[in-house]
């Protein structure tokens, strides 16, 4: 009798975790999977921007309300997206020959990631926070950041 018990108690045990499992606890659902590029409203065209010294000029920045083209170093071969090293006002709708200069003068090649980011204050100034709660936000469409991994070209004379 006791072993029967323990065999119902067990599969009671069972069927409980297993109903548990299956049917009360939310299933777990990967994380979207954030792309970087160009939106439909928002986009960085990064082909045919120049250089000179520190400064960049990117020939056409969209974005659909007023906000920044910001630049974020690479260390070790990766972003740093807690720090910025340069950011642009940009009004809402299309611009172009946008310049943007960063704190010192790139060499050719080095990597940056260049990316859009709200104006949530339309104060015309970049408010960048602690680097990981950022008041003026990063531009997103859907899970795709309006945002590109970019090397600095060499300077143009």
């Amino acid at each position: 009798m006791i072993r029967t018990i323990s065999l119902c108690i067990c599969a009671a045990t069972f069927s409980t975790a297993a109903l548990a499992q299956d049917y009360d606890e939310p299933a777990e659902e990967a994380p979207p999977q954030i792309t970087l590029g160009n939106g439909e409203n928002s986009a960085i065209l990064v082909d045919g921007a120049t250089r000179s010294g520190a400064t960049f000029r990117f020939p056409t920045v969209k974005i659909d309300r007023n906000g920044f083209l910001v630049m974020h170093p690479f260390r070790d071969g990766e972003p740093e997206g807690t720090v910025y090293v340069g950011a642009s006002p940009v009004p809402a709708g299309i611009s172009h020959n946008v310049p943007i200069t960063i704190d010192d003068v790139p060499e050719a090649g080095d990597m940056f990631i260049v990316m859009l980011h709200y104006d949530m204050n339309d104060d015309r100034v970049f408010d960048f926070g602690d680097g990981i709660t950022v008041p003026d936000v990063p531009v997103f469409e859907g899970s795709t950041m309006i945002a590109h991994r970019y090397a600095a070209p060499a300077e143009t004379e």
